[in-house]
């Protein structure tokens, strides 16, 4: 009788479980019809089809921007979802580590230095590789020894991230004050995120980056479903767990110190995305969740982006809206929260 109906409870859970996953695969169609359905507006409006030339050329620069929006949703929407699991706080983003903060004042403090007429300003593709080597070295050092020193406690290095991103922003603001103001004009395009000017070069590196660091550390990612179940059940399952974070936050700085590198900081774009895939999704898997966050990155920067260009004119940078957007959500989180 006993056995009966453990079987009879097996079968129930797992025609449940097979329900989901059905569900959710459609859920992830329907996302990808709705990405190419804006992919195929944002190319199609405003093209002029009968000047051969001026098609080339729009299909040669929307491309580039698309791309570029592709390879930020990837990044972002993948650091937010691992970060969120690393930390077990759905209401928390990367740009907590500082990240943001340090490409702001590594620009702001080549233009103070330097001037806005260095090399380091003007060829973008030597502006990239510092921001890139720069985040990267101070993400592995600073993250890799803290996590160590605090016997491999996350909440110590959210709050080291947390002291850093206001170190970080104080530092820049001191700088600000005491720049020209011509200088400080010409550096506020580099300090605002956006899609209107895209270097190829960089999208090219960016791609090989993003692809070397996904097979390095591809073991550590296909663990989120055990790490997600919290420490002491991660060990029981075979588990290095302490060495497993490290990896993973690494990774995330990473691709958070690649997307800001590329497009410029967008603090709340991960937020929207990677709760906007929690609560569509609903389930414990990674690579649904991961998935549904990088679509709906997608969608939000293709939409976002056309407002942008046929709505205000460029007038408005994309990070406004998202910033605006992002607040409001929030802000629908908190109280979402606190009701449960």
């Amino acid at each position: 009788m006993i056995k009966s109906n453990i079987l009879k409870l097996l079968e129930i859970n797992f025609i449940k479980n097979s329900k989901t996953v059905s569900n959710n695969q459609k859920k992830i169609i329907f996302m990808i019809i709705i990405s190419i359905i804006c992919t195929i507006l944002y190319f199609i409006i405003d093209v002029n089809f009968q000047n051969t030339k001026l098609l080339q050329y729009s299909l040669k620069v929307r491309s580039l921007k698309l791309l570029s929006m592709l390879l930020a949703s990837i990044t972002i929407g993948g650091a937010t979802i691992i970060f969120q699991s690393v930390i077990n706080n759905t209401i928390v983003t990367p740009c907590l580590l500082g990240m943001n903060s340090l490409y702001l004042l590594i620009h702001t403090t080549i233009v103070f230095f330097l001037g806005s007429n260095s090399v380091f300003v003007l060829n973008k593709n030597i502006a990239f590789l510092v921001d890139i080597i720069i985040m990267g070295v101070v993400a592995t050092i600073i993250y890799s020894f803290l996590f160590k020193k605090t016997n491999y406690n996350v909440l110590y290095v959210l709050l080291v991230g947390t002291v850093l991103n206001s170190f970080f922003s104080s530092v820049q603001t001191t700088i600000i004050r005491v720049m020209d103001p011509n200088e400080y004009d010409s550096l506020l395009t580099s300090l605002v995120a956006s899609f209107s000017k895209v270097n190829s070069d960089i999208i090219i590196f960016v791609t090989i980056l993003l692809f070397i660091i996904t097979f390095i550390f591809r073991k550590d990612i296909a663990l989120l479903d055990i790490i997600a179940l919290g420490k002491n059940h991660s060990i029981n399952l075979g588990v290095d767990y302490d060495i497993t974070i490290r990896k993973l936050l690494l990774v995330v700085t990473l691709l958070i110190a690649i997307a800001t590198a590329l497009v410029g900081p967008i603090s709340f774009l991960g937020l929207i995305i990677a709760n906007l895939s929690r609560q569509l999704f609903k389930t414990y898997r990674h690579s649904y969740l991961i998935a549904g966050s990088i679509l709906f990155g997608i969608i939000v920067l293709v939409f976002g982006q056309i407002i942008v260009e046929h709505v205000y004119t460029y007038s408005i940078p994309i990070s406004v809206f998202i910033t605006v957007g992002g607040g409001i959500y929030f802000l629908y989180l908190i109280f979402i929260a606190k009701r449960k």
